[in-house]
């Protein structure tokens, strides 16, 4: 399992991503940040896992948020977001793949680049089954993350670290008693299959 090593740090994130783009479009920039970071590890995970480096994924991140940014007004399904920012980040890791690569005669032409496509090996692209685990992590996170500050934080220790406290030690984290942890943890998961389940 993933550890998430600053969620207890980050405020939920409540607003729908239809929401966030309403707000960013206005020029609100806590709403782009939000935004950022609703969608940050999902997409610069796209990339590392076709096997590009660091830089290059980095690279692939400020190409799918600007790209974003100048669409902003253009995007037609704004509560399909997380669809077009994956789309986005696999044509452009595709792309980058191919600037890699250096693949003679390319052309810009979506068509040229598709037909490119099919000529590289297997594990370059993100596999689908891979997507759809990462996009699952991501719909996980953002439930997590609206959770309230108790839970998230509880939820957190208990799934997110590589070697889970003990309840005692929860306890003291948390503030509260030894016995209350199991309750407590019930409720929450609860509360974050309620989440994904919407």
């Amino acid at each position: 399992m993933l550890v998430l090593r600053t969620i207890a740090n980050l405020r939920p994130m409540g607003q729908t991503d239809k929401q966030l783009l309403h707000a960013c479009s206005r020029g609100d920039e806590g709403a782009w940040e939000t935004l950022v970071n609703r969608y940050q590890r999902l997409i610069y995970t796209i990339p590392r896992r076709a096997g590009l480096d660091e830089d290059e994924s980095a690279d692939v991140f400020q190409e799918v948020f600007s790209t974003l940014f100048e669409k902003l007004n253009e995007i037609e399904q704004p509560e399909r977001l997380q669809a077009w920012l994956v789309t986005t980040a696999r044509r452009k890791t595709w792309r980058a793949i191919l600037r890699r690569k250096a693949i003679a005669g390319v052309s810009s032409d979506e068509e040229a680049v598709e037909r490119e496509l099919q000529n590289l090996p297997d594990g370059a692209p993100v596999p689908d089954e891979v997507m759809m685990q990462l996009e699952q992590q991501h719909r996980i996170r953002t439930a997590v993350l609206s959770l309230d500050e108790r839970c998230r934080k509880l939820i957190t220790l208990l799934f997110y670290t590589s070697e889970p406290p003990s309840y005692s030690e929860i306890a003291s984290r948390l503030g509260t008693s030894e016995g209350s942890i199991g309750p407590t943890r019930a409720r929450c998961l609860e509360k974050l299959m309620r989440l994904l389940g919407e």
